[in-house]
């Protein structure tokens, strides 16, 4: 028996499977996504290095008031409330100011110190509250005085949130404009030679963000919490009043 096999007139095309070309390109992406910030910071100028230095500054000092800040507000909240309920429970104001001292971190203790200070003046010289205005005074500048230190560094906030994109935005600018004048004297046009330049640049204006957004919104939470303590100490300042007249009134 005899086979007879096709032969083939004309060589074929033999298509081959590269197996390492699936490596890379899986591998490829992920090294495109790799940005080493360092990297990027090395090659900006002297004027973008001195730029993320300033908003470097802004956030740490902006970071260490947020958490002082934080950690005052949060006892003297707590505070405020204990010695409000033993103010409330007690039987008259010199048994408060007794036990005053054991609350010492609260904002309404100071303002209580200021009232009865005065009050003290006016019993001791007339036996009775005399001048209820004086009195009313005398407690208004104790609040006055507890806000002033509530809000202290309050604007540094303030000034992180407002300056610090602008500042971005100007190492983002050099950095621009630095991109571009080694753009003319490379005499490329492409994206890749411009590419690295800009995005160097841009991270000034990332950082700038970075300092801002954080201080803005603690600035707007902080500055809550003072008012919330305020008018607190205002209806601390009615209670002693009241409780000033039926102690001592004519």
């Amino acid at each position: 028996m005899t086979f007879n096999y096709p032969v083939f007139s004309s060589p074929r095309a033999v298509l081959m499977l590269d197996l390492n070309l699936g490596d890379r390109l899986v591998e490829s992406p992920a090294l495109l996504l790799q940005i080493n910030i360092w990297e990027m910071v090395g090659r900006g100028g002297p004027l973008t290095i001195a730029v993320l230095a300033i908003l470097l500054i802004f956030s740490i000092f902006s970071w260490a008031i947020i958490f002082s800040k934080w950690s005052a507000l949060r006892t003297a909240r707590s505070a405020d409330a204990r010695f409000l309920r033993a103010f409330r429970k007690a039987a008259g104001l010199d048994a408060v100011m007794v036990a005053s001292e054991q609350f010492k971190p609260a904002p309404l203790v100071s303002v209580f110190e200021f009232g009865y200070e005065e009050m003290h003046r006016q019993v001791k010289a007339r036996g009775t509250i005399t001048n209820k205005v004086s009195l009313d005074r005398t407690l208004q500048l104790g609040v006055s005085e507890e806000l002033a230190k509530m809000e202290r560094n309050m604007s540094w906030l303030a000034t992180t949130a407002s300056i610090s994109p602008f500042i971005g935005l100007f190492g983002t600018v050099l950095g621009i404009i630095r991109a571009f004048q080694e753009l003319g004297m490379q005499g490329s046009a492409s994206l890749r030679a411009v590419g690295p330049g800009i995005a160097d640049a841009l991270i000034a204006t990332a950082v700038g963000l970075a300092a801002a957004i954080p201080a803005a919104i603690f600035y707007n939470h902080f500055g809550n919490s003072i008012r919330e303590l305020g008018a607190r100490m205002d209806d601390f300042s009615l209670e002693f009043l009241n409780m000033a007249e039926r102690s001592f009134g004519e």
